[in-house]
């Protein structure tokens, strides 16, 4: 089976941590690095190839939405989903016009974040519910994967 490749980018240590442990319990995920700022995970995506990019909304150096923009137009293959504690619509907007492929909530229940990880690597969108069920009609629902947990 082959593994989905996954850059964690969280200026948080132990939410680093905590994210790979819930990551890697899955057979199907690797992580293959780690960045504590925007910059490293833009110099670490680009270095590693991730097919997936977990990163922080806020972080110093460079932050995750900057980040993101430079991933997703340097790196097309490479899907980001955006990790954040704010659910305001504001931020989700912000991170849709930076080419995120998702949004969750670091509150989100652990499996949300692998769910997540999969659902952008096959090209879908992914919004954890408290999010995807505030989203505008122009987010069409199929692009959605707003799952019942």
């Amino acid at each position: 089976m082959k593994r989905i490749k996954v850059l964690l980018a969280d200026d948080n240590a132990v939410v680093r941590k905590a994210f790979r442990t819930i990551l890697e319990l899955e057979d199907d995920l690797e992580v293959v690095g780690e960045a504590k700022d925007g910059r490293q995970a833009v110099e670490l995506a680009q270095r590693l190839r991730p097919a997936v990019v977990v990163m922080d909304m806020i972080m110093p150096q460079l932050n995750g939405l900057l980040a993101t923009r430079i991933i997703v137009k340097t790196l097309p293959h490479t899907k980001v989903i955006i990790l954040s504690v704010h659910r305001d619509d504001v931020y989700v907007e912000e991170a849709n016009k930076v080419g995120a492929a998702g949004y969750v909530l670091k509150q989100s229940l652990a499996h949300l974040l692998s769910t997540a990880v999969r659902e952008v690597q096959k090209g879908h969108t992914f919004f954890c519910p408290p999010v995807a069920n505030r989203l505008p009609d122009k987010h069409p629902k199929h692009q959605r994967k707003n799952h019942p947990f």
